[in-house]
C-alpha cells in the first residue's frame, strides 16, 4: 500500500503534499501556541472556517476523479456527503447522554420530544466511534455500488445518469425531512457534545479536527493520484473519451465505472463526517441538489481531471463565498452564477486525436447550457 501511495509523488504531487503538511502544522500550532496578541495568531473561528474549507476539498476531490478522468457527471454527490455526515452526527448524539435537554440517557433530545419509546434498530452502535466510521464508508458505498450496479450494467450514461443522480439526492432529501425517519428531521443531528471523550468546542479538538481533515485530503489525493497514473487510470480516461470503442477493445467498462463510482462514494462520506463536527450540525438542507451542483462548479473552476485543482477550486470558491457574503451579499450569487472563462483541456473539435487547449464557459462544460 505504501509503494502503492509514493508512486503518486511527482514533483507537482510532491509539492502539495509539502504546502499541506505546512498547512497542517502551522494553523493549529497558530491558534494553540501564539499568544492572541500576536499577528500570527490564528482564531479559532479561522481554524473551524478553514477545516470546513478541506472537507469541501476532500468532496471536489472524490467528484473530479469520477467525472474528470471517467466521465461521469454526478449531480448527486451531496448525498454521499450528507449520509457520511449523518453517521458521524449519529455518533455525535449518542455521546450526549443525560446531558440532553431532557436528561435521557439513550434517546436523543428529539425522540423524547416526539414520544419516541425506545431507540431505533439502526441506532444501535452508534455509541462507538469505530462502528459509526464503518458505517461512513460502508452506508455511501453500498448506496453508491447498488446504485451504480444497475446504472451503469443499463448503460446509462451522460445527461440521463446525471439527471437520476440529481433524482437520488433529492428522493433522500424529501426522506429525511419526515420526522418518523429518525433523524431529525428538518432541525436534523446538533448540540453535539464531545467526541473520543473531548469537548468537541476546545480549541485542541477544533484543531485536532482540522489536522485530521487535512491528513484526510492528503491520503484520499495521494489514492485518486496514483490510481490516475497506473493502468487503470488510463482505461478509465479512455472510458471517458470513447467509451463504446474501450468496450470495443475487450474491457467490462461498468466494472471500471462501478469501482471508481463506489471509491468517490466513499471518499464524499469520509467529507462529510468530518465537515459536521467542525460545523456543528447536519440536517436534510445538506442533500438539496444545489450542492452538488456547487461542487461541481468547484472543480470546473479549479480545472476538471487535475485533481489538485479540484481542491484550490474548492478552497477559492468558498473563500470568495465567504468574503462576498460578508462584504458585498447582494453580489454573491452574481459572482458565483456568472459566466467564467477558462483555459481547459479538451478535444479537438470533431476527433478524438491530440489534445489542444480552447476556452470554455463552466456552465456549458457542466451541461447546464447549450453549448
Amino acid at each position: 500500500m505504501s509503494s502503492f501511495l509514493f508512486r503518486a509523488l511527482d514533483a507537482r504531487a510532491g509539492i502539495f503534499v509539502a504546502l499541506m503538511a505546512l498547512v497542517i502544522v502551522l494553523v493549529p500550532a497558530g491558534n494553540l501556541l501564539v499568544p492572541e496578541s500576536s499577528p500570527f495568531h490564528v482564531p479559532t473561528y479561522a481554524v473551524t472556517l478553514m477545516g470546513k474549507y478541506l472537507t469541501y476539498a476532500l468532496l471536489a476531490l472524490a467528484v473530479d476523479l469520477v467525472w474528470g478522468y471517467c466521465g461521469i457527471l454526478s449531480l448527486g454527490h451531496a448525498a454521499f456527503f450528507a449520509l457520511g455526515g449523518y453517521a458521524m452526527g449519529m455518533y455525535l448524539m449518542r455521546q450526549i447522554g443525560t446531558r440532553g435537554v431532557y436528561g435521557d440517557p439513550i434517546l436523543p433530545d428529539f425522540m423524547v420530544f416526539l414520544n419516541w419509546q425506545e431507540l431505533p434498530w439502526y441506532w444501535y452502535g452508534f455509541d462507538m466511534f469505530w462502528f459509526a466510521a464503518l458505517m461512513v464508508l460502508l452506508v455511501p458505498g453500498l448506496l453508491a455500488f447498488i446504485f451504480g450496479w444497475f446504472a451503469f450494467r443499463s448503460r446509462v450514461t451522460g445527461v440521463y445518469l446525471s439527471i437520476i443522480t440529481q433524482a437520488l439526492t433529492y428522493a433522500l432529501l424529501l426522506a429525511f425531512f419526515r420526522n418518523d425517519m429518525g433523524f431529525g428531521g428538518n432541525n436534523g443531528l446538533t448540540d453535539f457534545k464531545d467526541i473520543l471523550g473531548f469537548d468537541i468546542q476546545a480549541d485542541t479538538t477544533r484543531a485536532g479536527l482540522f489536522a485530521a481533515s487535512g491528513l484526510a485530503l492528503v491520503l484520499c489525493f495521494l489514492i485518486c493520484r496514483s490510481i490516475t497514473r497506473s493502468k487503470l487510470g488510463k482505461v478509465l480516461v479512455a472510458v471517458r473519451d470513447a467509451e463504446s470503442r474501450t468496450r470495443f477493445l475487450g474491457y467490462r467498462v461498468e466494472h471500471y465505472k462501478l469501482f471508481v463510482w463506489t471509491l468517490s462514494a466513499m471518499m464524499a462520506g469520509i467529507a462529510g463526517a468530518l465537515y459536521v463536527p467542525q460545523v456543528g450540525i447536519i440536517n436534510p438542507g445538506e442533500f438539496a441538489p444545489a450542492n452538488s451542483i456547487e461542487v461541481v462548479i468547484w472543480v470546473a473552476v479549479g480545472g476538471r481531471g487535475t485533481l489538485v485543482g479540484a481542491v484550490l477550486g474548492a478552497v477559492l470558491v468558498n473563500f470568495a463565498k465567504t468574503w462576498f457574503t460578508a462584504a458585498l451579499p447582494e453580489f454573491w450569487l452574481f459572482a458565483l452564477g456568472g459566466p467564467v472563462r477558462l483555459r481547459h483541456t479538451l478535444p479537438a473539435q470533431g476527433h478524438s486525436g491530440p489534445y489542444r487547449e480552447r476556452p470554455i464557459d463552466v456552465w456549458q462544460q457542466i451541461g447546464l447550457r447549450p453549448g
